[in-house]
């Protein structure tokens, strides 16, 4: 597996551009971040390439009112379509390889068929445009504390839109987090989902914090993704509290459960 700093939450200390050395210097593999549209693509694919890290995952833009995400919303897609090509321009510019494809909150009083009709439509219209970029499409579940109203809080209710969409271009995104929250077994979840997982995400619930590896569950889905075993990215994706620094404490924990799964390979 390979570990990602998602440095809109972690580094929070320095400037956006500064962030992505630090998490070099950290031992990082690679960084996520959430929203880059305020950032100069050439100023941005610079400070990759000096710190010798890839850009492996972003959203797609807010909608204009801040909603998070539009591709399940009736009526907007023209929005959605205008955003999912900013995103598209943004990760061929730095060599991004995956988008996370946020679906907003549909209408509560919204029919199901239709709601699921918009989202299916407008996935099937980005996906050929995500493979002309080399780009993977991803669908994460939001728990429903955080982000009430979204269009799936569940992995299995994503995995529902995966199966309808058929083919490669449009996967999972796993966050340990928002299953957690939503009070879900944490390994059973990703064994039921392991054939969409195309990135995973971490963080510890409910305080979104740094995670835990002394918490069964979370060291117990860590051996499972290394039993399988999960060879693309894991995503830190959360808030450090005092200081990115001092919130480091699970990476040696981590380092000695690879290091024994390794000598028991």
């Amino acid at each position: 597996m390979k570990l990602a700093a998602n440095i809109s939450l972690l580094y929070r200390e320095l400037p956006m551009l500064e962030r992505i050395g630090a998490a070099a210097r950290d031992g990082f593999d690679g960084v996520e971040i959430l929203f880059p549209y305020d950032l100069d693509p050439a100023a941005l694919r610079r400070a990759l390439s000096d710190a010798a890290l890839p850009l492996v995952l972003i959203n797609t833009p807010l909608g204009a009112a801040g909603e998070p995400g539009l591709a399940a919303v009736p009526d907007q897609r023209a929005a959605f379509r205008d955003g999912l090509q900013r995103a598209l321009d943004i990760a061929v510019a730095t060599g991004c390889p995956t988008l996370h494809t946020m679906a907003g909150r549909p209408p509560a009083d919204a029919d199901p068929t239709r709601r699921l009709a918009v989202l299916v439509d407008n996935l099937r219209w980005a996906a050929p445009l995500a493979r002309a970029a080399g780009v993977v499409l991803t669908l994460e579940a939001l728990n429903r504390h955080d982000v009430p109203g979204y269009a799936y809080h569940q992995p299995s209710e994503a995995v529902d839109v995966l199966r309808q969409l058929g083919g490669d271009d449009v996967r999972l995104q796993f966050d340990l987090y928002h299953v957690a929250r939503e009070g879900l077994d944490l390994t059973r979840e990703l064994e039921a989902a392991r054939p969409w997982i195309r990135h995973v995400q971490v963080a510890d619930a409910p305080a979104r914090s740094a995670p835990d590896l002394s918490k069964p569950a979370v060291r117990q889905a860590f051996e499972a993704l290394l039993a399988w075993p999960y060879r693309s990215w894991v995503g830190f994706e959360y808030n450090p509290g005092g200081g990115t620094a001092a919130s480091l404490g699970w990476r040696e924990p981590l380092r000695q459960l690879i290091a024994s799964r390794s000598a028991t390979a």
